[in-house]
């Protein structure tokens, strides 16, 4: 903690956008510091979160993956991701076709990536939560997602404050 609330402005909302791709969250986040405790900055992630507009959460959903594709990169938010996702690693061959496809529906009936929290789900859940969010209406779907987001910005904030 003591080092995000150290860094600079900038610096602080670069950092913070490893756990959340929306600027607008970011820039928040970093104006409130110093934060206490990790209470605190989750806190303030949840406050700015209840403010984020539906293309500031549509900006964060570009920073993250399909569910089964392995992110490339070496940076932070990519291994972040792969670790997430590792209950995809194992999938059989019907699991993984199913996600794939599923994927591609999703992003055809909604317009962008299918987001989860995957930590601690097995590639299965996955799958069967994909296929039940395809029959929610847009704005139900809205909600998920943006409940999704926080989850995994709350996982990521974790990670953030114990690995630096």
């Amino acid at each position: 903690m003591e080092r995000l609330n150290a860094l600079p402005p900038h610096d602080a909302e670069q950092e913070l956008l490893t756990c959340c791709g929306s600027r607008a969250w970011a820039r928040s986040v970093a104006a409130g510091r110093p934060y206490a405790d990790a209470a605190a900055l989750k806190a303030a992630s949840d406050r700015a979160f209840a403010g984020l507009t539906w293309p500031e959460v549509r900006e964060a959903l570009h920073h993250h993956p399909r569910i089964g594709d392995r992110p490339k990169g070496v940076d932070r938010e990519s291994t972040w991701s792969r670790s997430e996702q590792s209950g995809v690693i194992d999938a059989d061959r019907r699991v993984a076709h199913g996600l794939h496809e599923g994927n591609a529906a999703y992003e055809k009936r909604f317009g962008h990536v299918f987001l989860i929290c995957a930590t601690g789900l097995t590639a299965e859940q996955m799958l069967d939560a994909l296929t039940a969010r395809l029959g929610n209406d847009d704005a139900t779907e809205r909600r998920v997602v943006t409940d999704e987001l926080l989850k995994i910005t709350h996982v990521r904030l974790d990670k953030l404050l114990e690995h630096p």
